[in-house]
């Protein structure tokens, strides 16, 4: 019975270890050049886009730099949750920004950096919880995509926009957010 809690407690502790180093890894981004290292990009497409993915595809990739997959959502319509990578350029945000716009009607919430590639672009995504991104406004939305803002202040105001909530509500009560972490 002793020997059952006790390897109960040793791999609580691993599992907690291995989490800690794989979110402060997240957290640190490699920010090599973008010639380099491109920016992979994942989008979710409404069944209407299934027969034209060659030209979206070249569409979405218009700005270089990026390997873009495309994949059929299984209903009419995708999230409108969109994550953009800590290393990802202004021009190459703004631009997908544009295309969510276009494909998934529009950007509804926004994810934060810390779970995903600092090179990772999702588009309609899904792959998500709730707690992991925050509702963004029209005018946010503006504000992000505005032209005048280069890399350091695009990104900036990503993280801005993605602080997240330290309490959130689940199974009816107000509880800490088990999925916060903290912006660098």
């Amino acid at each position: 019975m002793f020997s059952c809690w006790r390897l109960i407690f040793f791999m609580s502790l691993f599992l907690a270890l291995f989490l800690w180093t794989s979110v402060s890894t997240a957290m640190k981004a490699d920010c090599s050049p973008i010639e380099k290292k491109p920016v992979k990009v994942e989008a979710w497409m409404s069944k209407q886009y299934a027969k034209n993915l060659r030209q979206i595809r070249n569409d979405f990739s218009a700005m270089g730099n990026t390997r873009v997959t495309l994949w059929v959502y299984p209903t009419k319509n995708p999230s409108k949750i969109v994550a953009i990578g800590s290393c990802v350029p202004a021009y190459i945000g703004r631009h997908m920004l544009r295309k969510a716009i276009e494909y998934s009607g529009g950007v509804s919430s926004l994810v934060h950096q810390g779970f995903f590639s600092s090179k990772w672009i999702g588009l309609g995504t899904s792959l998500f919880a709730e707690s992991s991104f925050r509702p963004v406004t029209k005018d946010q939305l503006m504000k992000l995509m505005d032209p005048s803002l280069d890399t350091k202040k695009f990104q900036a105001t990503y993280r801005q926009l993605t602080t997240q909530k330290k309490k959130v509500k689940a199974f009816g009560l107000l509880l800490d957010n088990p999925k916060l972490l903290d912006n660098p």
